[in-house]
């Protein structure tokens, strides 16, 4: 927790998380979904590397084994045979994802869809595996926040050393190329509409992070929180269910 946050949100001495924290806030939807005999198809899992989060109580919060069936992770790397939190673990290693048809009732992709290069194929298989009534819940950065807009401007290639410098437990192996052709409210409503999901698409702006490296960036982080309009807020959560 940084001193900055400390100042800015007092609460946070209090548990270690602020009022706005984005992840809390998600998870807590995802939480709310769940059933003791759901299956969730968490896609992009990674090596779970909340973990490694010093905040116990967003930690478990994030952490899905347990409360449901099963959970199913699938990833494009090898390292995420590692992670902890999942039932069973599949890479993907062709155009279709190794997962059945109709069979999942919640799929997560938390910060994935800023990494994809084909949102329609992407979108093609969430509807492929999620059952009707089935769920699926997105959290994703907004191409239009200023955050985005900064990133973009920086090679793929050196997003690894940046992040590092703003984000001190960014470790370069969570770090993967980005390309932001589905990350704005519109574009997200409309892909999730075209593939049968009925959806609730929003912009939230939680405390600013990414500015720890100054004073002056952080206060001016907390500025924009409080003052931007929704469609330029930093992240988008969208929720859907499958027609």
């Amino acid at each position: 927790m940084s001193g900055y946050q400390q100042i800015y949100y007092p609460e946070s001495k209090f548990g270690g998380f602020t009022y706005l924290d984005g992840t809390i806030v998600f998870y807590s939807r995802i939480n709310a979904l769940l059933r003791p005999q759901s299956v969730v198809l968490d896609v992009g899992c990674g090596r779970g590397e909340y973990q490694d989060d010093p905040v116990s109580f967003r930690r478990n919060l994030r952490i899905l084994k347990g409360k449901c069936q099963k959970v199913i992770g699938i990833d494009v790397d090898d390292v995420a045979v590692k992670n902890p939190f999942l039932d069973e673990f599949h890479k993907i290693e062709s155009s279709q994802w190794p997962i059945r048809s109709g069979s999942i009732d919640l799929c997560l992709c938390d910060h994935v869809i800023e990494h994809i290069k084909n949102p329609e194929f992407f979108f093609s298989e969430c509807a492929r595996a999620v059952k009707p009534g089935g769920y699926i819940c997105i959290r994703t950065p907004n191409a239009l926040n200023y955050i985005a807009l900064f990133s973009r401007l920086i090679p793929n290639r050196f997003h690894g050393k940046v992040l590092g410098k703003v984000q001190e437990n960014r470790q370069s192996e969570d770090v993967f190329p980005t390309f932001y052709r589905c990350n704005t409210k519109k574009k997200l409503k409309k892909m999730m509409t075209r593939f049968g999901f009925d959806s609730s698409v929003a912009g939230y702006e939680a405390e600013p992070q990414y500015c720890n490296f100054s004073h002056l960036a952080y206060f001016l982080g907390v500025l924009h929180q409080g003052l931007a309009p929704n469609f330029l807020k930093a992240a988008l959560f969208a929720f859907g269910k499958k027609r």
